[in-house]
């Protein structure tokens, strides 16, 4: 009979999911994670395999919670203007920032480092940021001053506004004097005020 797990899978998950996080997929190292997560490396290897099968069941994690839950500020109804919900977000990532959050996204790491050169990898953080630009494209058209672009324009205003998303997370990490993130909500502003011209 096999012996139970005595760990819970989802809660040890999350612990890596934070070492990951404030690392970095290179240089989390093993004792890092073991430390982390509490296991002895036997534990780490019966139950996850690899680093990098574990590290994909951290980006799906983190793409249930964060990703998921800016979607769905960017989709909530409860704030009419799609323009005011994209600014909201941006202005939350600043928020948090403020109150010492510098983890910044764990997605954005991903991508920005080798680990995006692993195809499995690749195609995990590829699909947390389509998510991020679909979320945008559908807050756009939920702006009565933005709803009227031709589809195409409206494709690129959301892709620039991944792109804002992507270096403000990363500015988050380089704790860079906050004016700078600021002046950064303050360009999403500016490209949303234009394009609505």
């Amino acid at each position: 009979m096999a012996r139970p797990r005595e760990f819970d899978p989802d809660h040890v998950i999350e612990k890596a999911m934070q070492v990951f996080w404030r690392h970095g997929y290179e240089e989390a190292s093993l004792p890092d994670l073991l430390t982390g997560m509490g296991l002895t490396r036997g534990s780490l290897y019966k139950a996850f395999k690899d680093k990098k099968s574990l590290f994909l069941l951290v980006l799906n994690r983190y793409e249930l919670e964060a990703v998921d839950n800016a979607v769905v500020m960017l989709a909530d109804e409860n704030v009419p203007d799609g323009r005011a919900r994209i600014t909201g977000l941006f202005r939350g990532l600043v928020d948090k920032v403020m109150q010492g959050d510098h983890r910044g996204c764990l997605l954005c790491t991903a991508a920005a480092g080798s680990a995006a050169n692993d195809p499995d990898i690749a195609q995990a953080v590829q699909g947390g940021l389509v998510k991020m630009q679909r979320g945008f494209l559908h807050a756009l058209g939920d702006s009565p001053s933005l709803s009227g672009l031709e589809e195409a324009k409206r494709l690129r205003l959301a892709d620039t506004l991944l792109t804002q998303y992507i270096g403000l997370r990363m500015l988050a990490r380089s704790q860079l004097p906050l004016g700078i993130l600021d002046h950064a909500v303050q360009a999403v502003d500016d490209i949303l005020e234009g394009a609505a011209g």
